[in-house]
């Protein structure tokens, strides 16, 4: 007997656990300001990759966002320039919820194969035995 779903749904498991922490801190980090000389918060995206043959999904690596974010006037905040501006970052928060959503989703799906994947495996042990 083959452990391909448990594999699988593992990576499947890793993929969804590391865009989960990603859009977690793109909404973490959605209101932060930065002087207009610096750089803003750069949004993190997960690059996902297949994997070879039976293995699932891998991780292939992570994206950031536009580091010029977007210029906002803010002549109140102790960090603004002399023409009142403030640096934030260009995150989406209806998209970010979209994507949590989704990831969470794709998560719960995974996390119910390896549960099934479990109990299948523990039949056909208990069938073995008899």
């Amino acid at each position: 007997m083959s452990f391909d779903a448990l594999g699988i749904a593992g990576s499947g498991l890793t993929l969804h656990r590391k865009w989960l922490d990603a859009i977690a801190d793109n909404i973490a980090n959605a209101n932060t300001t930065t002087a207009t000389s610096g750089d803003a918060f750069q949004a993190r995206y997960i690059v996902a990759q297949e994997g070879q043959g039976t293995t699932g999904v891998t991780v292939a690596g992570t994206s950031l966002g536009d580091a010029e974010g977007l210029l906002v006037y803010e002549p109140d905040n102790p960090i603004a320039d002399a023409d009142g501006y403030v640096r934030r970052p260009d995150i989406d928060l209806a998209e970010q919820m979209g994507e949590l959503i989704m990831a969470q989703r794709g998560y719960q799906a995974n996390a119910a194969v390896v549960d099934r994947a479990k109990t299948s495996y523990e039949a056909a042990l208990q069938i073995g035995r008899s």
